[in-house]
């Protein structure tokens, strides 16, 4: 294997995110394991890993990353912070067209970098293979049953910023007292696992999707919905999950029964902007009697109408007033409490960055260093040498401005 300095650069989106790609441990063990491999580290203050746990293990901390070939962080890079002709990895939140991200990607053009995002980085089955999902299950999970005891006054959890590790997170839970509340959570990968890991600590039981609908229960309970059950196909057609992904707006909603039945909805599944909308304003107008939403997916207007903005590590809640559609105190009587942290797993950064650099680790470095290439990095490529990649060549309209 040829020399190769692989840079980790500090978080620079505000506020900046604690999660690392690769902990001080890991980096050691990758430098070790290659010998022609040096990461070099630059100092941050914020992150949830130390400077020092870092030279610890031997890392070289250094502001001057132009001499690594390849940086990696997590959360988009400032603009100002780029450095031409690199290749990055971050989760950079363009292929979507947000718009707020278009003048990142028009920087990454034009600086010539390889962007390689971590959300499109798959295995020959189109499966992730780095992800933070299962995290943001699990801190929204957690955020939604605190949401629930402070709305209901019946207990009160410690925030999860003030938890070392998912065991401490857990030793919570024996708090929630939670009597004959039904709560619903849309989606079936490593989010929603996250979900149901948390509401399993916490006692809930969980039933399955018709027997939610059909019975009445002495206990607090949860199911898991698939897509076809939120879902089905407009013209009476049998669900097919190839179809619906490729073919979303043949779909219409059917969340409705669930919804009318459900005191807390978790919402881990995703959403594309053709498919069907799950909640509006009207439904939720006196129709349902859920009183707080984790949305953990935080699709802004999107497909449950209360998410009207992203709230923060810091400030959680908001509520939300489906009469006027307008944003009210977090917990105001007739309101809705709404959790719509978009970077749940922040809030367990250690346990998060850890999880993550293993998936790193195994999977995405060896092609990195030319060990082997299965396509991977190729698929996950946004931009290179100044354009966009064929893949990705249905964004040029959004770069340049025209939609």
């Amino acid at each position: 294997m040829d020399l190769m300095k692989l840079g980790i650069v500090y978080e620079t989106k505000t506020p900046p995110d604690r999660r690392v790609p690769l902990t001080p441990s890991q980096c050691r063990e990758l430098m070790d394991r290659y010998s022609g491999l040096e990461i070099i580290v630059q100092p941050s203050e914020y992150r949830c890993y130390t400077d020092k746990e870092y030279t610890a293990e031997g890392v070289t901390l250094g502001e001057d990353l132009t001499g690594c070939v390849v940086l990696l962080g997590v959360k988009e890079v400032k603009i100002g912070s780029l450095v031409d002709q690199k290749t990055y990895l971050f989760f950079s939140h363009t292929a979507k067209k947000q718009p707020y991200n278009r003048g990142l990607l028009q920087a990454i053009i034009g600086k010539g970098i390889r962007l390689v995002d971590y959300e499109y980085l798959t295995d020959k089955d189109q499966v992730r293979v780095v992800a933070f999902g299962r995290w943001a299950g699990v801190v929204g999970a957690y955020n939604g049953l605190r949401a629930y005891g402070l709305r209901h006054g019946t207990f009160e959890l410690r925030p999860a910023t003030q938890c070392r590790d998912l065991e401490e997170l857990k030793s919570e839970l024996g708090k929630v007292e939670m009597d004959r509340v039904r709560i619903v959570i849309t989606g079936g990968g490593r989010v929603a696992g996250g979900a149901t890991e948390i509401l399993d600590a916490a006692g809930i039981r969980q039933v399955e999707p018709q027997s939610y609908l059909d019975q009445t229960f002495d206990h607090a309970v949860y199911a898991r919905l698939d897509p076809w059950h939120y879902t089905r196909r407009s013209d009476g057609s049998v669900f097919d999950f190839g179809h619906f992904v490729a073919h979303p707006g043949a779909y219409e909603n059917s969340f409705i029964p669930y919804a009318v039945r459900t005191d807390m909805f978790v919402a881990c599944h995703f959403w594309d902007p053709q498919s069907p909308v799950l909640l509006t304003r009207g439904d939720l107008s006196g129709n349902t009697p859920i009183g707080v939403i984790a949305d953990i997916s935080c699709d802004i207007n999107g497909p449950i109408s209360s998410t009207v903005r992203a709230s923060t590590i810091a400030d959680p809640f908001y509520g939300y007033d489906p009469g006027s559609g307008y944003e009210t105190a977090s917990f105001e009587k007739g309101s809705i409490t709404v959790m719509a942290v978009d970077n749940l797993p922040g809030e367990l950064p250690r346990d998060a960055s850890a999880d993550f650099g293993a998936a790193i680790m195994e999977h995405v470095i060896p092609e990195l260093l030319g060990l082997k290439d299965t396509g991977m990095l190729a698929r996950a490529s946004i931009a290179e040498n100044g354009r966009l990649t064929g893949t990705y060549a249905y964004l040029q309209d959004f770069l340049d401005g025209k939609e």
